[in-house]
């Protein structure tokens, strides 16, 4: 594996895993895809740390646990605003 791709990977768990970000927030700040991230961290960090794949991958579930529920709340936060003005 190219030395500059298990960098990245490496960043990107830790950014995920410390400060608590979504694929989408770690994409933005590491300045690829989404789907290169998920790809990284789903796929590609198995092979390279398992131990922090583990922990990777709960925090990954947990996100998806919320899902809903910040859609939810995003989707009645924009429709108060509508009905402001």
């Amino acid at each position: 594996m190219n030395s500059k791709i298990y960098r990245r990977i490496i960043i990107e768990s830790r950014l995920l895993l410390k400060q608590d970000l979504t694929i989408r927030e770690v994409a933005k700040i590491m300045k690829v895809s989404k789907s290169t991230v998920h790809k990284d961290l789903h796929n590609r960090l198995k092979d390279i740390d398992k131990n922090l794949f583990k922990g990777v991958d709960s925090v990954l579930k947990s996100h998806i646990d919320v899902r809903h529920i910040n859609g939810g709340q995003a989707t009645k936060l924009k429709y108060q605003q509508l009905r402001k003005g």
